[in-house]
Order: C-alpha cells, then sequence, then structure tokens
C-alpha cells in the first residue's frame, strides 16, 4: 500500500484504539461506581430485569445468574436473561441498570423490534463472513485479484452493518431499560442519572466497535485502491 495511504490508515485507526481503550476503562470503572451505591428501594438486578418485562407484558423469559462480571446478557435461544453475580442478587444502581438493558434486548424479541431481526438475519454471514475475510483477503493479495479483493470488501462492508444495526439496538435497550425505571419508580432521580451514566459507558464500547470495523473497511478499500491504481500504472 502506497506511504501516503498507509497514513491515511493510521491517522484515522490512532484515535480509534484510543477510543476503544478508554471505553473498555470507562465502562468498568463506572460499573464498579455504581456498583458501590444501593438503591434506596432494594431492588436486584433480577427484579428489575422482572419488572421490564412484566410492564412490557412479556412472559415466559427465565432470569439467570451467570458466573463473572459485566457477562450479563440475554440469550434468545433459549429465551433467558443471565444476570452476572454483581446484578442478579445485588441491589444497586448498576444492577438495576445493566439487568433492565438486557430485559430490554428480551422485549426487543418479543415485539419483533425490527433492527434486532435484521441483526440476527445478518450474524450467519457474519460469522461466516469473519471465517472466510482473511482467506478472500490472502487470496486477493497472492493472486493480485480485484474481484477476490472486492469480495473481501464486501464482507467487510457486512460487518460494518452489523456493528451499526447492533448500535442501534443497544441504544434501544437502554431507552426501554429508562422508561420502564421511570415508570415504575426503580430508581429515585439521582440514582437514574448514575444508571444512565452506566448505560452511556457500555453504549461508547459499541461505538468504538463500529469506528473499528468502519477502519478496517477503509483499510481494505485503500488497498483496492491503491492496487487498481498500480495495475493501471
Amino acid at each position: 500500500m502506497p506511504f501516503y495511504y498507509d497514513t491515511i490508515y493510521w491517522i484515522v485507526l490512532i484515535p480509534v484504539l484510543i477510543l476503544s481503550v478508554y471505553a473498555q476503562i470507562k465502562v468498568s470503572s463506572t460499573f464498579n461506581r455504581y456498583g458501590k451505591v444501593a438503591n434506596r428501594r432494594r431492588i436486584t438486578g433480577a427484579q428489575a430485569a422482572y419488572e421490564v418485562l412484566r410492564s412490557n407484558g412479556v412472559t415466559g423469559v427465565d432470569i439467570r445468574p451467570c458466573s463473572g462480571s459485566l457477562t450479563d446478557h440475554y440469550d434468545p435461544r433459549s429465551n433467558t436473561i443471565y444476570l452476572s453475580q454483581p446484578v442478579y442478587n445485588a441491589a444497586t444502581v448498576s444492577a438495576v441498570g445493566v439487568a433492565a438493558h438486557e430485559a430490554g434486548h428480551a422485549v426487543q424479541y418479543a415485539q419483533a423490534y425490527g433492527p434486532i431481526q435484521v441483526r440476527s438475519a445478518i450474524i450467519p454471514v457474519t460469522q461466516f463472513g469473519s471465517k472466510f475475510a482473511f482467506i478472500a483477503l490472502m487470496l486477493g493479495l497472492v493472486l493480485y485479484s480485484q474481484p477476490v479483493f472486492a469480495i473481501c470488501i464486501a464482507i467487510f462492508g457486512l460487518t460494518a452493518l452489523f456493528q451499526l444495526v447492533t448500535l442501534q439496538v443497544e441504544f434501544n435497550a437502554s431507552a426501554r431499560a429508562l422508561r420502564t425505571i421511570d415508570g415504575a419508580l426503580l430508581l429515585d432521580e439521582e440514582e437514574r442519572r448514575g444508571a444512565k451514566r452506566v448505560l452511556t459507558a457500555a453504549a461508547l464500547t459499541y461505538v468504538a466497535a463500529l469506528l473499528m470495523s468502519l477502519v478496517q473497511l477503509l483499510r481494505y478499500l485503500l488497498i483496492f485502491a491503491s492496487r487498481g491504481g498500480n495495475r493501471r500504472d
């Protein structure tokens, strides 16, 4: 790749790498900070998740503990919300925010929320693409084949689309969580601000993931452009 293309790539990459590291530090520190603040109503994470489901008329979803920290997630295959130990039985501001967010995902599936259906449809393709993309990249480089390289670009473009849709899904789940927190009065005003900070910090990691996908896509576009230029020369 010509020097000026390489320079463009690194100029864009370095800030995104810094943001990615910052996002990881921010989500951990914010979660830990509000994980030490007990909410006044003594609502546990499991209870908060249940309240989000109940408020949205969603039934049949299991809520179970899982090991680790920040490992909370909703599994649509088993229709189960898994909450980590610092969340499941903890009556903290962080626990309520995180658990309500994961329950928001369960509500999205139950209500056939459009973006989450799109993401579910893309997942198998992106999983296959993540395995095939490196092979396509190597073939494109070795064979000097623009069509093969174009396939690689399309794969990474789909990955970027997946990250973009995921960002919307995460924002929406947090919005659903905060609406229920407000409507059911799970937290007071000060505690709600803390829960929102936790969810905002978590969302930043998805922003960083999207930007990283776009940077990688940019890299392959620059390589594609440089090789096309070399061939014309």
